[in-house]
């Protein structure tokens, strides 16, 4: 009777073993972890096979984290109105149904609509997987559950990017989402047979829905996704609906942040951003969000497009990351309750800086273990600022407010998320081509190394292709070194000003107020 006790107050395991509930929702948030970690190694094979740019490719990134913040704030609603079960059951079939849409796509169109699906899908994965996990054991026993989820989301960032190039290398980058088809299948197979919802979620009274809130979260969170991503393209202000686009933005914003300051029955209760420590938090997480999916879509890109690796090659050259996240995670366990979590969070800012700043002195001659290092030691880094981030967010956040407060973190992380891939993407191409002007000015027909180089080479390729071919291809291959070489100064660029940004937040680490010891991250911060 003692040991039943416990359960007893837990109902919803319902007999079940309450490590089955922990497997069952595991798998749906290591299926939408694995996915973003798969499908940035790639993105220059989707851009290849849909006949999009490189920058347009990382629209199947940006689309999902946008679709993805809109659905995070109102997934606690969900949840109570059609109980947990059921909406994660739903959330689980579109994703793996989008992720089949995904795969089969014939055009980069279709391809963003089912990654859109699939975000809307994948937004509530996790804080509902969380809140079923943390409710299915007593209190002496979460921390144990805690770890076995947490090291599913640990995994999947180390399988990720190897496995993605596995599959993409050896068959498609088609099957960087097929794969989570089985996955999908088994995953609404547990959940069907062990997860339940207890008695408080079957006969809760949920107020109703907030559509003009909701609608007005799409609008903006959509035109600032179109603007990011398309605005390139036309020349940013020059066009006129870019013009247009952000005015709406600007409007469905305020009026968002109107709805959400004066209905006390809105989607998300902006009241919570009077709290010093969650207001610094929410600036730091969408900044975070903007260095780690810089890191997670522009690193592969570079081990591609400039160096000429496989998909494969270059996932596992990125694969250490989470590596180093395993390593560092049981470490910040150890040291969150015994040192102040601001000291915790700036060295990890200032190493992820560190790292960043090597990353800004590459070249072409780098092998696939000159990085190998700084890229560990940046999942290690990285481990040090998430736990430490929620915890001093939410530390001085009541109970009563956690899931509004969750729901607005997480959104905002997905969205600096996107903001920093479209910036990234963007200067990419800009700065690519500031640098082949620059150096094509140092490259006139009367510079005497310029005549040298060519000399030798027209003289090597007059011997492979002939002398009428010669001249040419001694200028076709001058140029091709040309423009590599411009893109790898833009991508250093980008290197340096992301490791500015991280020390950007570890300054802004200070305006923390000192939180009371031995506070726990909430559920729902990841």
């Amino acid at each position: 009777m003692t040991q039943d006790a416990p359960h007893a107050r837990y109902p919803l395991t319902q007999g079940v073993n309450p490590w089955l509930v922990t497997c069952s929702v595991m798998l749906p948030t290591f299926m939408e972890v694995l996915d973003t970690a798969i499908a940035s190694v790639a993105l220059p094979y989707i851009a290849g096979s849909l006949s999009a740019s490189n920058s347009e490719a990382t629209w199947v990134l940006t689309s999902y984290l946008v679709a993805n913040a809109v659905i995070l704030p109102a997934s606690n609603w969900f949840g109570r109105r059609f109980g947990r079960k059921r909406f994660l059951l739903t959330c689980v079939i579109i994703f793996t149904v989008a992720s089949f849409f995904c795969g089969a796509a014939p055009s980069l169109g279709i391809i963003l609509l089912a990654r859109i699906l699939q975000g809307a899908g994948g937004g509530a994965l996790q804080p509902i997987s969380q809140s079923i996990l943390l409710e299915s054991f007593p209190p002496a026993e979460r921390s144990k559950s805690m770890a076995a989820y947490g090291l599913g989301i640990v995994v999947a960032p180390v399988l990720g990017p190897t496995l993605g190039g596995w599959l993409t290398d050896t068959f498609s980058w088609r099957y960087a989402f097929y794969i989570n088809i089985p996955v999908g299948v088994l995953a609404v197979f547990m959940i069907m047979r062990f997860i339940h919802d207890p008695p408080y979620i079957k006969n809760a009274k949920v107020s109703p829905f907030d559509n003009v809130g909701f609608g007005l979260l799409i609008v903006w969170t959509g035109c600032l996704q179109v603007v990011l991503d398309k605005g390139q393209e036309d020349d940013w202000f020059g066009a006129i609906w870019v013009r247009w686009a952000v005015g709406a933005l600007i409007v469905a914003f305020l009026l968002w942040v109107w709805r959400s300051w004066t209905n006390p029955k809105g989607l998300v209760d902006l009241h919570v951003l009077r709290d010093r420590n969650f207001r610094t938090g929410c600036l730091m997480i969408a900044m975070l969000g903007m260095c780690i999916y810089i890191t997670i879509a522009i690193l592969p890109l570079y081990y591609q497009e400039i160096l000429g690796y496989t998909a494969f090659a270059a996932g596992l050259v990125v694969g250490p990351r989470g590596i180093g996240s395993f390593i560092g995670s049981p470490l910040i366990g150890f040291l969150g309750s015994r040192v102040d979590n601001r000291k915790l969070l700036c060295a990890g800012f200032l190493g992820f800086a560190a790292c960043y700043y090597i990353f800004g002195s590459v070249n072409l001659e780098i092998g696939p273990y000159t990085l190998l290092i700084p890229i560990t030691l940046t999942g290690f880094a990285l481990s040090f600022v998430f736990v430490p981030l929620a915890t001093m967010t939410t530390a001085t956040i009541p109970n009563s407010e956690m899931g509004n407060a969750t729901g607005l973190f997480n959104m905002l992380r997905n969205i600096g998320g996107s903001i920093g891939i479209a910036m990234a993407t963007t200067a990419l191409i800009r700065r690519s081509a500031l640098h082949q002007t620059y150096l094509g000015e140092h490259l006139s027909p009367s510079s005497a190394v310029l005549q040298q180089k060519s000399t030798m080479l027209s003289a090597y390729l007059g011997r492979q292709l002939g002398p009428a071919a010669s001249r040419p291809g001694t200028y076709g291959l001058l140029y091709g070194k040309l423009i590599q070489q411009s893109a790898l100064l833009a991508y250093v660029d980008i290197f340096r000003w992301t490791a500015v940004l991280a020390v950007i937040c570890a300054i802004c680490v200070w305006l923390f107020k000192k939180p009371p010891k031995h506070v726990k991250a909430p559920q729902g911060m990841h």
